[in-house]
């Protein structure tokens, strides 16, 4: 099984999406618990969300292995993204409920953490780097949008219900304000519920790899997946979905509106 799925576009449009792999290998999967089987926070169907992308010109990179098997969206030093809060660390020992991953005795010590690192979480960034470099020489920007999806009521990690739409810039730290504001304008004037650096914030991916003073441009989108699925058996509501998609579409293309108007009047005076 390849680590990761890639379609290369031709856009400034780079769709990064860590979490929705569902596969373990056999020796971890023999290691993990029934409620683990269920991959619960899997980022469900997202790759199928975000479908229309592709014809948008982006370039779309989407996890095969389950979250389970390493987090890509967690630094490599394991280091807390949220301090004070749940730390969801590098290979998860709970779900976001607070079941165990692991049967007793069977969760991976530093020397498995280590290995997985190796073959997993660092193709994924080995090869997210190279499609921003590809596409920063092709257009002088990227613009990366990380694409997640999460139950909307989880007691453990947040009070309350979270918002439809979360859009993440580490607090206006990995992209231009001017870009945050095109996306979360568009986002306001849909039907659902949104905010902008609220619960989350952007993890690992928006925070590392967001430097907009060498024009790279990073936001992360968490979704509440009520809102295109079903929460009782995982599946695909593709009634819900239909509407979801048509605002997310909008969003996609305020970034890339953006993008040409920011950065073409540059390059044709240069």
């Amino acid at each position: 099984m390849n680590v990761f799925s890639l379609t290369e576009g031709r856009s400034p449009l780079i769709i990064s999406i860590p979490h929705a792999g569902t596969y373990v290998p056999d020796e971890i999967r023999a290691c993990l618990t029934p409620a683990a089987l269920r991959f619960p926070d899997t980022d469900w169907h997202i790759p199928r969300l975000y479908d229309f992308a592709t014809d948008m010109g982006a370039t779309v990179i989407s996890a095969n292995y389950s979250r389970y098997v390493i987090d890509l969206n967690r630094p490599p030093d394991n280091a807390a993204l949220y301090p004070g809060q749940t730390k969801v660390p590098l290979c998860p020992d709970e779900t976001f409920e607070g079941e165990e991953i692991y049967l007793e005795g069977l969760a991976p010590d530093e020397g498995e953490v280590s290995r997985r690192l190796v073959s997993y979480w660092q193709p994924y960034h080995d090869q997210l780097e190279r499609q921003i470099d590809r596409i920063k020489q092709a257009h002088g920007y990227a613009i990366l949008y990380d694409a997640h999806s999460i139950k909307g009521e989880l007691p453990r990690l947040f009070e309350g219900r979270l918002p439809d739409m979360n859009l993440g810039t580490a607090r206006g730290y990995s992209c231009c304000p001017a870009l945050e504001q095109a996306a979360y304008k568009v986002m306001q004037g849909c039907s659902y519920s949104a905010v902008l650096n609220g619960r989350f914030i952007g993890g690992y991916i928006t925070r590392h790899y967001g430097d907009p003073v060498q024009d790279v441009h990073a936001l992360q989108m968490e979704l509440v997946r009520e809102n295109y699925m079903n929460e009782d058996d995982f599946s695909f509501a593709e009634d819900c979905a239909v509407n979801l998609r048509i605002a997310l579409r909008s969003v996609l293309q305020s970034l890339l509106d953006w993008g040409i108007a920011t950065y073409k009047p540059l390059r044709t005076t240069a």
